[in-house]
């Protein structure tokens, strides 16, 4: 049995060539023309999947080999495709780079395994005629790889477009699919980690649809969508990865969404809700008490630009160290964990967070820890997968620009770090009492689904049975 699913990668010869504007573009136009469109990002990444859904109209799902096997990434991809009109999937990086020599992980690689022509974005500032060998040696580089054809970006001007257009016509095999032109009112804001996620700015959706309005205009969309229907038809798969399934008690899960905390993988939370939860939203900029839930998770985000709204709210400030000292379940990553800190810093400002960790989030201006990681559980992880004598290995990635500084030494961690940075030492995940706070960042995914060892310990704190809670 076969799947047909109309699709394309959107890739690009490098970074910063403006990949992600004309995807949104895309998914916006597209969308705009009666298409579903089902957005994918491929690698670990929370903003771009967020301009992507909200192009889309739909939740990005990323697409990640470090955290998923090949017939797992296959399988997501066929499910959560199979209801759309037309799949668009975001590469990171440059068409051909990756983690090891052989381009196993790279864009390259998920455009094979997952039959994806690829719409190569070219940045054409300042060359003409250089753009035919460039796009000469990215087609021969790889012949497995199948190209739709190019959509140059940043072009000049009418003159800078006729010139490009013949030479790629004369030298080339490929097809102009577009033509965008240099508009710096296209481009998406950027700050001190790189683009601001669409959930803090104001005016997301009329940006959204000026660059989709651009792109419809510059680009030949009856084109883009003939090269996608005629990917291949995709095998059909089997049921997924085998994941345990929980039958306990419903759990009232409290998540910090807002302007501050937004980095989400949707897969998670979609999990986190078939394994029982509920999902109560709570907002940490203006809801001053804590609602009745069984459990917190705090995802990552940009407290420090929120610090003094932040701190301004000590109603759910307190609310929060309170529950946790009294053993509420509670898991933070990255920006949860510098809001359960005792203090935030940047720029020579200063502000109260949580204090239910006894440390100070300190911002610098360059990375403190960034990309992949692997973890280890040390005995001390509150939600340990069981089984085996080995402890489990947890593939997952950081990116945090924060570090922890006046740390007590006697704190426990819950990961070693067989790579990435961590907290300190080589090591991550703060264990204080029922509390997890990490830069580490996790996806539920068939090695390591801990939607699954989350929930399960939420309900073994809330079972009569449940000991006092760790000191």
């Amino acid at each position: 049995m076969t799947t047909a699913i109309a699709r394309f990668l959107v890739s690009a010869a490098h970074k910063s060539s403006g990949k992600t504007t004309i995807a949104l573009g895309l998914c916006a136009a597209l969308r705009e023309r009666g298409q579903a469109v089902q957005p994918f990002k491929k690698g670990p990444d929370y903003i771009d999947p967020m301009w992507l859904g909200r192009a889309a109209g739909r939740p990005c799902y990323n697409l990640d080999f470090h955290v998923s096997s090949r017939p797992e990434i296959l399988h997501e991809f066929v499910v959560r495709a199979g209801g759309a009109d037309v799949a668009v999937v975001e590469a990171n990086k440059g068409l051909y780079d990756g983690m090891d020599l052989e381009g196993s992980n790279s864009n390259a690689a998920l455009a094979k395994l997952l039959g994806l022509p690829v719409v190569l974005v070219l940045d054409v500032s300042g060359t003409i005629r250089g753009v035919a060998p460039l796009i000469l040696g990215y087609q021969r580089f790889d012949p497995a790889v199948r190209f739709a054809g190019v959509i140059l970006n940043r072009v000049g001007g009418a003159r800078h477009e006729s010139k490009l257009r013949a030479v790629i016509e004369r030298y080339t095999d490929l097809p102009v699919l577009g033509a965008v032109h240099r508009d710096e009112r296209l481009l998406l804001r950027e700050r001190h980690l790189g683009l601001i996620p669409s959930n803090e700015w104001r005016a997301a959706e009329a940006h959204v649809s000026a660059v989709g309005q651009a792109v419809a205009r510059q680009v030949e969309l009856e084109a883009v969508l003939d090269a996608a229907r005629s990917a291949p038809p995709l095998a059909e798969v089997g049921g997924g990865p085998s994941r345990p399934v929980s039958t306990g008690t419903p759990v009232r899960l409290g998540v910090l969404m807002d302007p501050a905390f937004g980095f989400y993988y949707p897969g998670d939370l979609e999990r986190l809700e078939e394994q029982g939860a509920e999902i109560v939203r709570i907002d940490a900029l203006h809801d001053t008490r804590l609602p009745s839930v069984d459990a917190l998770f705090i995802g990552g985000g940009f407290p420090e630009t929120h610090m003094r709204e932040l701190e301004a709210n000590s109603g759910l400030r307190e609310a929060i160290r309170a529950a946790g000292e009294a053993g509420l379940p509670i898991y933070a990553e990255c920006g949860g964990l510098m809001y359960l800190s005792r203090s935030l810093h940047w720029q020579g400002h200063s502000a109260d967070m949580v204090g239910l960790v006894q440390a100070d989030a300190v911002m610098y201006d360059r990375p403190q820890g960034r990309g992949y990681v692997c973890l280890e559980e040390t005995v001390a992880h509150p939600w340990r997968r069981g089984g085996g004598s080995s402890p489990a290995r947890i593939a997952a990635h950081e990116f945090h620009y924060s570090a922890l500084e006046n740390l007590p030494d006697d704190t426990v961690f819950a990961y070693r770090m067989l790579r990435g940075r961590g907290i300190r030492g080589a090591m991550d995940g703060i264990v204080y009492r029922n509390t997890l706070a990490c830069y580490a960042h996790l996806r539920d995914a068939g090695a390591y689904p801990w939607t699954y060892h989350f929930l399960e310990f939420v309900r073994r704190m809330h079972s009569p049975a449940a000991a006092n809670p760790r000191p």
